[in-house]
């Protein structure tokens, strides 16, 4: 871990939700937040300071000075111990924030910022972020349950370990219950091999759903004895991931994905589920690529 934690912020209500979620993930694991704000104008040569019929105190410099001074006061009203710093970075925000990941261990974003168009659930920003972020992405859509636990999907994919990981100490950290919910259909469940060798290679229901209970199982060891603290309780679905992990972030806190699971296409970034949460989940998601400042290949 850096002992960063990075969020980005625009001037809209979204981000400054990030903004407050930001400095309670800060506090809780000891870090430093950067408040950030991705100044696109002077890149375009338009003119930064007061208009000569306008007051004195006007123009964009003095706009973007005052919204992040805001962040800043409302990060230290959330969580007063925490040491808060701030920047203004030349750039838009999608470069920005992807190289801001570089050095943090924690990215945080609104759902949506300020030009969203109306319609679209989530912006641009936040997609981007979990598609190419160097460090997990936590977005803040909606506040979730203070008391609920901490849900992370669990498809038995190797990229989904981190993802795991990250849940595990999410809810220690939170003192929260973790669930670990893994969905399953006869379409998807691989059948395992029947115990005798003669016996025709096929499986019923029961089979493959003790499969399936194995798989989570096998997912999950290890984390456990890492995590000795966090009660975990395992949720077993038959039925579609994104329908089952939308449903129980309604009474989550927060809502943990890999990047891409089982069956994701090479070149994608982003896979359908994690894409899905980030649309349509009731409490904030962390989309986990990887750990802080560890870059990711294709998972």
């Amino acid at each position: 871990m850096s002992g960063l934690v990075v969020v980005g912020v625009d001037g809209s209500a979204s981000g400054l939700a990030a903004v407050g979620a930001a400095a309670e993930e800060a506090r809780r694991r000891g870090a430093v937040l950067r408040v950030v704000h991705a100044f696109l104008w002077p890149a375009m040569h338009v003119p930064l300071g007061p208009s000569p019929l306008g007051p004195p105190g006007g123009g964009l410099q003095a706009m973007v000075e005052k919204l992040v001074d805001e962040a800043v006061e409302h990060a230290k009203s959330v969580a007063p111990d925490v040491e808060v710093s701030h920047a203004v970075v030349t750039g838009e925000p999608l470069t920005v924030l992807e190289a801001q990941s570089l050095d943090a261990e924690l990215v945080v974003v609104g759902s949506r910022g300020m030009g969203g168009f109306v319609g679209l659930l989530v912006g641009s920003t936040a997609v981007h972020l979990a598609s190419h972020g160097q460090c997990p992405v936590l977005v803040v859509r909606e506040t979730g349950a203070p008391d609920g636990p901490v849900v992370v999907g669990v498809d038995g994919s190797p990229a989904g370990a981190k993802a795991i990981d990250f849940a595990f100490a999410e809810a220690s950290l939170r003192g929260a219950e973790l669930v670990a919910l893994h969905s399953w259909t006869t379409w998807n469940a691989p059948a395992p091999p029947p115990q005798d060798e003669k016996a025709p290679y096929a499986s019923g229901p029961d089979e493959l759903r003790a499969g399936e209970e194995r798989l989570l199982s096998e997912a999950l060891a290890g984390h456990q004895e890492r995590y000795p603290g966090v009660k975990v309780r395992h949720e077993i679905v038959h039925g579609g991931t994104r329908e089952a992990l939308i449903e129980t972030s309604r009474t989550a806190q927060l809502l943990v994905v890999g990047a891409r699971g089982r069956g994701g296409f090479t070149g994608l970034l982003l896979g359908s589920v994690s894409q899905a949460m980030l649309h349509h989940a009731h409490c904030p998601v962390a989309v986990v690529r990887g750990s802080g400042g560890e870059k990711d290949g294709d998972a």
